[in-house]
């Protein structure tokens, strides 16, 4: 029995000292120092892959800014001519044509306006013009520079293609083409007799000898597209060279008679001797000259008539 009681004695004694000894070792891990943090090697540093910068959003093109007292006409297509009982054989026949945007004055061209002209050109005044860029008419109801008194905001008349396109370069525009004339005269109406549809009155326009002389610009309703008088007040001058038969082979796009393109006009126009084409009727005109398919041709020195005046256009690029 006594050995037993030592036996049992002894163990407890051995698993004391393993206790002790394991809790040293514990004691002794658990006193450690911190753990230093190692800094990443920038040489393996994995960086996140970034998203491609969206492009920048193209501005729109900037609207052309629209010249002071003129009107845009849209590109696009439109009928010319007319089948109509009314109509002129050269006035056939009726054909599609795709014209280019352009700018046309929304007024006839005023006689304040041409005085401002021959005023800063002495050469193209009543007493000075050359004889050749004229009929002995030129500026007939003027008194030397001085238009009608009363008038300065009616129409100039009496006035010769080559003055026409003269005040025209000035401005740094030039005379519409028969076609451009069409297309602004009708107003993007189809198949129509005048710039606001069919039928006329003296409500719309300034004809048939009912007030006996021109009015001011601007007076009558505009048509669809902006533009005043351009039936009726005085006739206007087309850029074109005047062919009665133009409309039978005339090319499908910006047709000019009697040149390959504008700039061949306005570049050569003192050396240009062919008959042009006037336009529009004016105020002592019969109602059937006023339609918007309605053409003449006369010489371009011609300004024998108290009712022929002209509008500018301008194209939208040089």
């Amino acid at each position: 029995m006594k050995i037993l009681f030592k036996l049992t004695g002894l163990t407890l004694i051995c698993f004391s000292v393993l206790y002790i000894v394991s809790c040293g070792q514990r004691e002794e891990a658990d006193e450690v120092g911190p753990t230093e943090l190692v800094g990443a090697d920038p040489s393996t540093e994995i960086t996140p892959t970034a998203e491609p910068s969206p492009e920048p959003a193209l501005d729109p093109a900037p609207e052309p800014m629209l010249p002071e007292g003129m009107v845009l006409i849209p590109e696009g297509e439109f009928e010319m001519g007319s089948n109509d009982g009314l109509a002129d054989p050269d006035e056939q026949p009726v054909h599609t044509v795709h014209l280019d945007a352009f700018y046309i004055d929304e007024n006839e061209v005023s006689n304040g306006e041409f005085k401002d002209f021959v005023l800063a050109n002495p050469a193209w005044q009543k007493e000075q013009i050359d004889d050749k860029f004229h009929d002995g008419n030129y500026l007939q109801d003027w008194n030397g520079n001085n238009f009608p008194l009363g008038e300065r905001e009616h129409p100039v008349r009496y006035v010769s293609w080559y003055a026409a396109m003269a005040y025209a370069v000035w401005m740094d525009k030039r005379l519409p083409t028969e076609a451009e004339w069409e297309k602004a005269a009708r107003g993007g109406l189809k198949k129509k007799q005048y710039p606001w549809g069919n039928g006329i009155n003296f409500n719309r326009a300034n004809y048939g000898k009912n007030i006996g002389i021109t009015t001011p610009i601007g007076e009558y309703p505009a048509n669809d597209y902006g533009v005043h008088d351009i039936a009726g007040n005085v006739w206007e001058w087309c850029l074109d060279g005047y062919e009665a038969d133009f409309y039978a082979n005339s090319p499908r796009r910006n047709p000019t008679a009697g040149a390959d393109n504008v700039e061949a006009i306005v570049n050569d126009f003192e050396n240009i001797v062919d008959f042009r084409v006037i336009r529009g009727g004016g105020w002592n005109s019969e109602p059937e000259w006023l339609r918007a398919s309605n053409r003449h041709g006369t010489s371009p020195t011609y300004a024998g008539i108290g009712a022929l005046g002209f509008r500018c256009a301008k194209s939208l690029s040089p």
